[in-house]
């Protein structure tokens, strides 16, 4: 997106436009040069909302033509996409300048339109589908288009993830028609832009990996078969690699037989789609306000790394303002992701709420209705487990999930909080031989967890609120409950800590000390000495975890948080018992399961 310092290169021709606008008027400035900054933030935009669009159609899977996930190599190979937008901005602008014929252009000529329409459909058809098959060849393929091909399972910016090289050849190839037009001098700013929006729909629509051109399409107008192509036509170039070269236009590869049999098999397949199946669903929510762009829909670049707040988002608070509304009034949650691990299907819905409702009163009721039917539509389709993330199993909002097992008592899906393994997480994050630590924050069912856990292990757990002290002390074992101190001196080497807790509690302990979070949201770093922070209960996925290549949250690659990996490890070992409410499961035996199914601590 726009953090990439090659912007920069559009910036003399941005100036100097601008300075013609403000010395001459816009009246006797030249609107054809003017247009092209607009014009290059709109196909921006088309190329998001494309990326956006596939990436929700692809969660659901159900019109998914190829069924594969898609890695971080994949989205860092691809996070360029933006790279052939400014260098055909360049081309234009220079055009503008000193092609014949490039200046003061009419709005609309329809000769014009005709002629590029026609200039496509021969010459830039023709000679794409030669040099197509030119670059399929061993020599040019090693060298330039394996970059391409790189993305087995495409999205749609994957259209123009190609060597630099083959992006001038491309931008070359596609003036054809435009300097034809200017030359002749039938040229229009409309005709002109409506052919680049033609290029860009055509090449995101051919790669956005689910089947959306209706069948009605070509039963009205038969021809069309051979004049535009369609998403599971294209893909099979990507799988076969030897089949299906045109552009746009299938008929070449009718006319010199090089299209795949199996093409109007998979369309038809691919259009009829498939019963959405789920096994797993972990229920989140947004964040922050700028947490709209980092979810997998969002920004595909900064969904890949882990969440910060960046100053480029905070100048679009007007759009997320606006997302923010659009979202509180939607009124059901919505799939965010899909991974696959072994046969176990697994979806994150996210609740269309941001965290600072969760704190509002008059929302409370609100909330709970959306993910009481998050977890009724889970339960009717089948699935076998719902994990509760975030703010969405809070004691003061329905009771670790309590709530609806009392509404339900025959619910059928397993609701998880992941208590028992975020606790397990935190018990053996603290280095061998401590046998002293500091329990500071709000008492959460984790924390309770944690405390009886250690103090069972002959860990002293010291506590500096007395008042959680005694809030905590008679829920613990009796035969550990000697292990739980109060004082508001003692210090120790690690910290446990939660949400709550004050800045300036920090800077009481040692230097050097580390501190282990146990709630869901990460604490503020504010000790830049010695002292060390972990990050919130989490654990490294398994290579057999398929189709993650965005971050969750502030976690890093790879790393889920310990409440959404609580409900896969309790679908795969089939456990039938709920964990919500008061209910801890063995923290020694979900620990044991996560390890034995590949998960591993976080480094």
């Amino acid at each position: 997106m726009i953090t990439h310092t090659q912007y920069l290169l559009l910036a003399p021709w941005v100036a100097h436009g601008g300075y013609l606008a403000a010395t001459k008027g816009w009246r006797a400035a030249d609107i054809g040069y003017l247009a092209i900054l607009p014009s290059l933030l709109l196909r921006m935009l088309h190329n998001q909302a494309w990326i956006t669009a596939a990436r929700v159609q692809n969660a659901r899977s159900r019109r998914q033509i190829v069924e594969r996930g898609i890695e971080f190599e994949q989205v860092d190979r691809e996070r360029n996409w933006d790279d052939q937008i400014i260098l055909s901005g360049i081309l234009l602008y220079l055009g503008a300048l000193y092609m014949p014929g490039g200046q003061h252009l009419p709005l609309w000529r329809a000769d014009g339109a005709i002629l590029i329409a026609l200039l496509h459909a021969g010459p830039v058809e023709f000679l794409y589908y030669w040099f197509h098959r030119a670059l399929h060849h061993h020599f040019l393929y090693t060298r330039y288009h394996s970059h391409h091909h790189a993305s087995i399972v495409t999205e749609p910016i994957t259209s123009v993830i190609h060597p630099f090289a083959e992006l001038v050849a491309y931008e070359l190839l596609f003036s054809i028609p435009l300097i034809t037009c200017a030359l002749t001098g039938c040229a229009s700013i409309l005709a002109f832009e409506i052919y680049v929006i033609y290029i860009d729909f055509m090449n995101n629509m051919g790669h956005c990996n689910f089947e959306l051109v209706p069948n009605w399409l070509f039963k009205w107008f038969p021809p069309l078969k051979y004049l535009m192509y369609t998403p599971s036509f294209h893909s099979l170039h990507h799988t076969q690699f030897r089949t299906n070269y045109s552009l746009f236009m299938p008929f070449y590869d009718y006319i010199y037989n090089t299209m795949d049999k199996s093409s109007d098999t998979l369309y038809e397949k691919s259009l009829k789609g498939k019963e959405e199946t789920v096994d797993v669903v972990h229920l989140t929510h947004l964040t922050s306000l700028q947490s709209i762009y980092h979810m997998r829909p969002g920004f595909a670049e900064y969904a890949s790394k882990p969440y910060a707040s960046k100053w480029y988002m905070r100048m679009m608070w007007p759009v997320s303002w606006l997302s923010m509304v659009l979202t509180w009034t939607y009124g059901s949650s919505f799939t965010v992701e899909r991974n696959v691990m072994k046969k176990l299907k697994m979806q994150s819905w996210a609740i269309p709420r941001y965290s600072f409702h969760y704190g509002m009163t008059w929302e409370k009721e609100a909330i709970n209705n959306l993910i009481e039917k998050a977890i009724c539509e889970a339960d009717k389709k089948g699935a076998k487990v719902v994990s509760l993330g975030l703010l969405n199993q809070a004691y003061n909002l329905n009771g670790n999930g309590e709530l609806y097992l009392q509404k339900y008592p025959k619910l059928g899906v397993r609701l998880v909080d992941g208590t028992s393994l975020a606790a397990a997480v935190v018990v053996n994050s603290i280095p061998q031989g401590i046998d002293q630590v500091v329990l500071a924050g709000n008492i959460s069912k984790v924390a309770r967890a944690v405390a009886a856990a250690l103090c069972k292990n002959n860990v002293k757990v010291v506590m500096k609120n007395k008042q959680d002290y005694h809030f905590l002390k008679p829920n613990m074992p009796e035969d550990a409950a000697e292990n739980l101190l109060f004082s508001k001196t003692a210090t120790a080497k690690v910290w446990l800590i939660g949400e709550g807790l004050d800045a300036s509690e920090h800077f009481k302990a040692q230097k050097g000390t580390h501190f282990i979070p146990y709630s869901q949201f990460p604490p503020r770093m504010v000790r830049k000495d010695s002292c060390t922070y972990s990050t919130t209960p989490a654990m490294a996925v398994p290579k057999t975890l398929q189709n993650v290549h965005s971050c969750e949250n502030w976690l890093p690659r790879r790393v889920m948080s310990a409440w959404r990996i609580a409900g896969m490890v309790h679908a795969l070992e089939g456990w039938n018992e709920h964990e919500c409410g008061d209910i801890v499961l063995d923290m020694e035996k979900i620990w044991s399961a996560a390890l034995l199914h590949g998960f591993r601590p976080v480094a």
